[in-house]
């Protein structure tokens, strides 16, 4: 019989209960949630869980490994306010120096991070592809992918699953050739991006997918970005792209092609089936509900854009499309999907004056914003994760139910006393496919 896990109490969907059992399967999913005592499991067969609550796992669907390594980097001003374009010149210099072993020991370092903060699966948005002195990067050089296979062995070394977003980079700015670090970041056609994703293919480990990504439409044009989309759809892959993060990433996609980011990737996918957009800082709310309309998931990296002052996207004025919303630990300055979730709500707040900007139609805020850092990135991934049910993941987070941030919990508020009032010392440990990382 399945192993069975039982917490003081558990979260099922709506509500957290008690007396429930978890029966794991042997290949890592969920083989049955019912009442324990209804599922006739001996003593021995039962791993009892005191003073523990059960969370299905966070999803961080959205992150940049590499630059772990740019933390507490950038934060002093000599020339004056910065932004995010001055922050990217920081980032450049570390680029510039990445080899295989760093790009390595860092994505190591972020995704033990992640499984610290209860994250058991991550999106890892790659695009730092090429080893070597950036000025002998060549076309011979470019066909060598080298600096992505050491994110497969960081994932599987630290043992959280990945979805490895592996990213087509042509252009460096709109119709800008590639210069300096960006050079790392290339691919030179859209036929060698699907060779390396074949090569790819072939290495996975176990608790590893791939996902199809252009990186911007600073980086791919609407005709590449077309391609790309539709070959990921025949082979069934998700397709995430960064739209709209910035002011002036809108000037220049609309100066060069006269219309918006948004406008032009509804156009290029036909819709947005299995389309993830990640930030839509500064999308137009009509051009958010088309996208949803049409089944599309924006990922909010609440974290990074105030690290980086991008804005506040508008998702408070968007109506009824919550479960929509994915989040993502971005740049890694911070990795703590607890944060991230509180903030998805607290930028609104800031925003409009008012609190329960995202709540749902049962006026509650909670369950909405543990769906964004869950189910949300799960589907985003293609990953069949974020619930506690059966034929779900494993992929389980329990809490410390006498951590001092938790003083006072009751159980019709625990989710709350979580998201709003706790850190990740409330987060005891962290199960990915059945098993305790």
């Amino acid at each position: 019989m399945p192993r069975i896990l039982a917490a003081d109490w558990t979260w099922t969907g709506d509500r957290f209960e008690a007396g429930v059992g978890i029966a794991l399967a042997p290949d890592g999913t969920i083989a049955e949630v019912r009442a324990l005592s209804a599922l006739g499991a001996t003593p021995s067969e039962v791993e009892r869980l005191p003073h523990r609550a059960l969370l299905p796992a966070f999803v961080d669907t959205h992150s940049h490994a590499f630059q772990r390594g740019l933390r507490g980097q950038g934060e002093r001003y000599p020339k004056g306010q910065g932004n995010f374009w001055t922050w990217r010149e920081a980032m450049y210099d570390l680029v510039a120096r990445l080899d295989a072993q760093t790009i390595y020991d860092l994505s190591l370092q972020a995704f033990r991070e992640m499984l610290a903060a209860g994250i058991a699966t991550v999106g890892e948005f790659h695009y730092v592809h090429h080893a070597g002195a950036i000025d002998t990067l060549d076309a011979t050089s470019l066909d060598d992918f080298s600096l992505d296979e050491p994110v497969l062995a960081a994932a599987d070394d630290a043992g959280i699953r990945l979805v490895l977003l592996e990213t087509y980079y042509r252009t460096g700015g709109v119709g800008k050739a590639l210069e300096g670090g960006q050079k790392r970041f290339s691919t030179p056609s859209i036929d060698g991006y699907w060779r390396q994703m074949d090569a790819l293919a072939a290495r996975l480990r176990t608790n590893q997918t791939l996902g199809a990504v252009a990186h911007s439409l600073r980086a791919a044009e609407p005709s590449d970005i077309a391609t790309l989309y539709a070959e990921a759809k025949r082979r069934g892959l998700v397709f995430h792209i960064h739209i709209e993060e910035q002011r002036k990433e809108i000037e220049d996609v609309v100066a060069a092609y006269g219309r918006r980011p948004m406008d032009l990737l509804l156009d290029a996918c036909q819709g947005a089936e299995a389309v993830t957009a990640i930030h839509c800082t500064h999308t137009t709310v009509e051009d958010l509900e088309r996208f949803f309309a049409a089944g599309g998931t924006t990922c909010v990296c609440p974290t990074t854009e105030g690290n980086l002052g991008d804005g506040f996207a508008s998702f408070s004025e968007v109506g009824g499309e919550r479960a929509r919303l994915a989040l993502g630990s971005d740049s890694n300055a911070r990795i703590s999907m607890l944060e991230e979730m509180r903030w998805l709500e607290f930028a609104q707040r800031l925003a409009t004056e008012t609190r329960g900007a995202l709540r749902d139609d049962a006026s509650r805020l909670a369950p909405v914003l543990l769906r964004a850092g869950s189910e949300a990135g799960a589907r985003a991934l293609g990953v069949s994760a974020g619930r506690i049910e059966q034929g779900q993941l494993a992929d389980l987070l329990a809490i410390d139910l006498e951590t001092p941030s938790l003083a006072g919990w009751e159980p019709q508020t625990l989710l709350e006393s979580l998201i709003f009032g706790a850190g990740d010392a409330a987060i005891a440990r962290t199960m990915v496919g059945g098993v305790w990382r």
